[in-house]
């Protein structure tokens, strides 16, 4: 093929799939392969996968291996919760949030080694294939995109074992069955999907939940931590300095204890149907919890409910894959400039799947006691003002009133 690609960064996880595509990558096009495995958080021993491309003729120079946890919280995960971002209104867009990061990453390796194409492991079905490639696109509109999932004709598992055995490509015991579900992990959360999960009117069964334990088998006794912010981000736990990525990880370790963060969702994809997935987001329900906590004493009403009106679409733009958008990066300037007086402590109560904000303090709140207290507040507000105020706003529905009388 004379537009063949001469050389290709996979984002290669070691699995089976990327495995067969590493191979079909090799054969289809007969080109150079460099493989990008990152550590999100995800839990698994990367290591395994460096031996694998090995043992698929990846020289050693061209096996990149990274660890990108502190720069996934730090410039994805916590940039996205000073928005208190939530997909349809539940979903905390855990693997949303991951590709744009796997996708920069593709494309500076793409760059460093002089590739012309990087290639993914996303099915023709999924939101992560629009994720990946216009993550992509943005930051290079010149590389190419491989999906192999929607070019080679490996249409069934039984096609892909035999391309495996065909090509020598190990296949581990559990992988010759059909998996009951698929898993994607990282250090916001874990998503389950397919196969077992599909029929949305039947129970997830109780293993898919990796993280969390079942609510009702959580501790008879509440537990109380106290995450305090700067600007917007957390940067403490009970008092500790400590960077975004242990935060993250320390909280997950509480909500998984605790059962907090389980959620059963049928949401719509951006291709168009409608999808079952099963999420465990423990460190992150305990963290928007918190973030809404501190921003209820620091935040001004005006800025908070145009906030709040912003998160649908800013939620919807990450979902969808436009994290390098500048529709995206308009939004984000705005939540940034709302989180300048966003800090200060909150106290929360982890229990039998709940995390609940019990208390919040800062040296920027907006909180008058003096204001807002039932006893004598010493002249702080005169509640006379308080008819005027009533009788302005009540004009124009008195004449709406008056009006609908007249033509009736």
């Amino acid at each position: 093929m004379s537009d063949a690609p001469k050389k290709v960064v996979l984002a290669y996880s070691g699995g089976l799939d990327t495995s067969i595509i590493l191979k079909w990558l090799q054969t289809e096009y007969g080109c150079e392969v460099i493989t990008f495995t990152a550590d999100l958080g995800q839990g698994e021993e990367l290591e395994p996968a460096r031996a694998k491309a090995e043992l698929l003729g990846i020289a050693p120079d061209n096996i990149h291996i990274e660890d990108l946890r502190e720069e996934f919280v730090r410039d994805f995960v916590f940039p996205m919760f000073r928005a208190n971002a939530l997909y349809e209104g539940l979903y905390l867009l855990g693997t949303s949030i991951a590709r744009p990061l796997i996708s920069k990453r593709l494309v500076e390796l793409a760059h460093q080694h002089g590739a012309d194409a990087v290639a993914h492991g996303a099915t023709g079905k999924g939101n992560d294939q629009v994720r990946f490639e216009l993550s992509a696109y943005a930051l290079d509109p010149a590389i190419k995109v491989i999906a192999p999932w929607r070019e080679w004709d490996l249409t069934s598992r039984t096609k892909l074992l035999e391309f495996a055995e065909a090509n020598q490509i190990p296949i581990a015991k559990d992988k010759r069955g059909e998996a009951p579900f698929s898993v994607d992990a990282n250090l916001l959360h874990t998503s389950s999907e397919g196969k077992a999960l599909e029929n949305p009117a039947e129970a997830a069964p109780d293993h898919v939940y990796q993280r969390t334990v079942n609510p009702e088998d959580a501790p008879d006794q509440p537990e109380f931590v106290e995450i305090t912010f700067e600007k917007g981000d957390a940067v403490a736990i009970d008092g500790q300095a400590l960077s975004p990525a242990t935060i993250l990880t320390r909280l997950n370790a509480l909500g998984g204890r605790h059962g907090i963060g389980r959620l059963d969702f049928v949401e719509n994809r951006f291709v168009g149907m409608k999808s079952r997935g099963i999420y465990e987001t423990p460190g992150g329900t305990i963290l928007l919890e918190a973030h809404r906590g501190i921003e209820q004493i620091t935040l001004d009403s005006g800025s908070g409910h145009l906030k709040d009106s912003l998160m649908p679409r800013y939620a919807e733009l990450i979902y969808n894959g436009f994290w390098f958008s500048p529709e995206r990066e308009m939004l984000q300037a705005a939540i940034d400039r709302s989180q300048e007086h966003v800090t200060g402590t909150v106290r929360l109560k982890l229990y039998k799947g709940l995390a609940t904000c019990v208390g919040r303090w800062s040296d920027h709140s907006l909180y008058s006691e003096a204001h807002v207290t039932f006893e004598d507040d010493a002249g702080a507000y005169d509640q006379k003002d308080a008819a005027g105020f009533i009788r302005l706003n009540a004009l124009r529905l008195k004449l709406v009133a008056n009006r609908n009388a007249r033509t009736r």
